[in-house]
């Protein structure tokens, strides 16, 4: 049996056409044909049946379908490990990062941490954080770095960082040193508090804020990279990670409101891993040595 036939089979089920088929695979119509005979011959089983330009698989083929994909999987999986292997790694390290991690943290990170691991394959998932203890139990990643953190019995759940959460607003056109600081309620109560950008702390805060200002208007934006823009567009103002916004208060893009009346949580940053195996642990070593 050629995997060429299986890469073939697997092809012509999804798509149920011969000639569709030999598009994808850039091989000709025939040669689809021959693969998916050669395959029947060898399995001594009929794996589809036509109709006209269609095809269906028939209760044999759609039982062997899942086998055929589990040998291709494992053919590619021992190709891309002699890759590797011939490009000089000697460890694969696959993780799942939240995007705003991936956006903030950890590209400095990374890019030190490869520049002194060059026998360390990394490849990178961008995963929600809600997402990411499934893909760590899964095993489709060898350790997630997440907002959240994980009490499931098979997971290691270890805080990284601990990030200061600021109120900021948009840039008043002020002078910085001449303007009288922002003030924390009239900020709050003549703005949309942009909300549920961080899947962490908002729920608890949101309740903070509204006890203490209950005029306060909210409105939910998923992504800290849109809220940042929305908050620089003058549409309103958030709590967000210091880290997230540190560059755009440096610069005097964004503008930090001193608060005093709302009691302020703080954001984590947690490494999440099934199996303490040395790879995790060397690069969890090398990620805590560094702050932000």
């Amino acid at each position: 049996m050629e995997f060429s036939w299986l890469q073939t089979f697997i092809t012509a089920a999804e798509c149920e056409n011969f000639r569709r088929t030999s598009e994808i695979l850039h091989v000709s119509q025939p040669s689809v044909s021959v693969h998916i005979k050669m395959l029947e011959s060898e399995l001594g089983m009929s794996l589809f049946l036509r109709d006209g330009r269609r095809v269906k698989l028939t209760a044999e083929g759609r039982r062997y379908l899942q086998h055929a994909k589990k040998l291709m999987e494992v053919y590619e999986s021992g190709l891309e490990d002699l890759n590797a292997f011939q490009q000089g790694y000697d460890t694969k390290l696959c993780i799942g990062i939240s995007p705003l991690i991936a956006d903030t943290i950890l590209p400095s990170v990374l890019k030190r941490y490869v520049k002194a691991n060059p026998d360390v394959e990394i490849s990178i998932k961008i995963i929600d954080s809600e997402d990411i203890e499934r893909a760590v139990l899964n095993e489709d990643v060898d350790l997630g770095l997440s907002c959240l953190g994980s009490s499931h019995a098979e997971i290691t759940s270890q805080m990284l960082y601990q990030d200061k959460i600021v109120l900021v607003a948009p840039h008043d056109g002020l002078d910085f040193e001449a303007a009288p600081p922002l003030d924390e309620k009239e900020v709050l109560l003549s703005n949309y508090l942009l909300t549920h950008n961080h899947p962490g702390y908002w729920d608890d805060l949101c309740r903070r804020v509204k006890s203490r200002y209950p005029g306060v208007r909210m409105m939910k934006v998923s992504q800290i990279h849109i809220t940042k823009r929305f908050i620089a567009e003058g549409l309103g103002i958030s709590f967000l990670p210091l880290s997230t916004v540190r560059r755009e208060l440096l610069e005097g893009r964004l503008l930090e409101v001193d608060c005093y009346s709302v009691d302020i949580p703080d954001a984590h940053t947690y490494a999440l891993t099934k199996y303490n195996h040395g790879k995790q642990k060397e690069f969890l070593t090398y990620l805590s040595g560094y702050r932000f």
